[in-house]
């Protein structure tokens, strides 16, 4: 059996980042490494995403991160409620139903959930 268990993508600035993820998208602190410059963040699902500080050019945005949330509508009501600026809000995009935004290092994040997918995707 093959389970992928976590995603490690390169950030400018760890803290920012860690607080970015952990305030916006719910993901939970599992361990920092502040010698190393990584911290490794958790979802509700056990998945582990790991933010390692590296320079520019290892940095650069090369993937997407797709999240589930309960409900898409209501949290990118939140997220705009924080200030968060959305590039694409809840709408029929070519991947489905579902928004889309940019964390602090440009790294492209799309957030969906399974009625809406359903209902209007």
């Amino acid at each position: 059996m093959i389970h992928l268990d976590h995603l490690t993508i390169f950030v400018g600035e760890v803290a920012r980042s860690r607080k970015w993820y952990t305030e916006n998208l719910d993901l939970k602190l599992e361990f920092d490494i502040p010698s190393r410059n990584v911290a490794a963040l958790q979802d509700s699902g056990g998945f582990t995403l790991f933010v390692e500080q590296s320079s520019e050019m290892e940095r650069a945005p090369s993937c997407a991160l797709t999240f589930r949330v309960a409900d898409v509508e209501a949290k990118c009501r939140e997220l705009e409620n924080r200030g968060v600026h959305l590039e694409a809000r809840p709408q029929k995009l070519f991947w489905g139903y579902g928004a889309e935004l940019r964390d602090p290092d440009g790294y492209l994040v799309r957030l969906w959930d399974e009625l809406s997918m359903r209902e209007k995707g």
